[in-house]
């Protein structure tokens, strides 16, 4: 049976109750929430002391977020454990996830079910993970894809960066080590392993493991045409 407006507008009033009941009983234990009105924080959530929620922030299911942090408008979080100093910046979307102390998550960052993010580790904008897990200082912040993976203890991936994780039949695993670069715009082909300080050139796809220490390099040499351009522009406005 379809529900009134009765009491689609009574299970409003009493959502609203508890919701203005949970913020103030944060606001009593030290937590700072800017227009809580505007805010949603389901009645299992846990905030710690000196944590700022912002306007519009939305705190879901048995999420629980430590002190010192500062979350900020319209991210969503559910379901996830926030370490200590972390800093979430605006829209941010974290579901089913791990983000360890002093960590630095968006903005617009996307961490799907499974993902860890470590201790100092930056995910940036535009990044999504899917069961990845970043070590120690690890950092991803501009428009990358890591799903499937572990990246080691202050490693970089550029921006653009892709692990291709899925066949179309099967998952497969990227390992990537401790202190490892991975230049902008490469797509790393799993099952493949990347080890300690390995670097990957710029734009380059990698299909086969990186040994330690190695560089890594895969596309097509440059071939430039001295006064191809020119030409063509030229016929062009000929044809025209």
């Amino acid at each position: 049976m379809d529900e009134t407006a009765a009491s689609i507008a009574e299970k409003v009033r009493r959502h609203e109750q508890e919701n203005a009941a949970k913020v103030r009983g944060l606001a009593e234990a030290g937590v700072t929430v800017f227009r809580p009105e505007t805010c949603v924080i389901d009645s299992g959530v846990e905030v710690g002391a000196g944590t700022v929620l912002e306007p519009f922030v939305q705190l879901l299911g048995k999420t629980r977020v430590g002190s010192g942090c500062r979350i900020r408008s319209f991210s969503v979080i559910e379901d996830c454990t926030v370490g200590d100093h972390v800093l979430i910046r605006q829209s941010c979307v974290l579901t089913e996830s791990t983000v360890e102390a002093g960590a630095k998550i968006g903005p617009f960052a996307h961490l799907r079910p499974g993902s860890e993010i470590g201790e100092e580790a930056h995910v940036g904008n535009f990044v999504e993970t899917k069961k990845a897990r970043l070590g120690k200082g690890a950092k991803a912040n501009h428009l990358a894809y890591l799903g499937d993976s572990t990246v080691g203890e202050g490693s970089n991936i550029g921006a653009g960066v892709i692990t291709c994780n899925y066949d179309g039949v099967n998952k497969h695993p990227t390992t990537i080590g401790k202190g490892v670069f991975v230049g902008s715009d490469s797509t790393l082909v799993a099952p493949v392993t990347l080890e300690d300080g390995a670097y990957v050139g710029a734009g380059s796809c990698i299909t086969r493991d990186v040994p330690e220490g190695a560089l890594a390099v895969g596309r097509a040499r440059q071939i430039t045409k001295e006064g191809w351009a020119t030409a063509r522009r030229a016929r062009a406005k000929g044809q025209a």
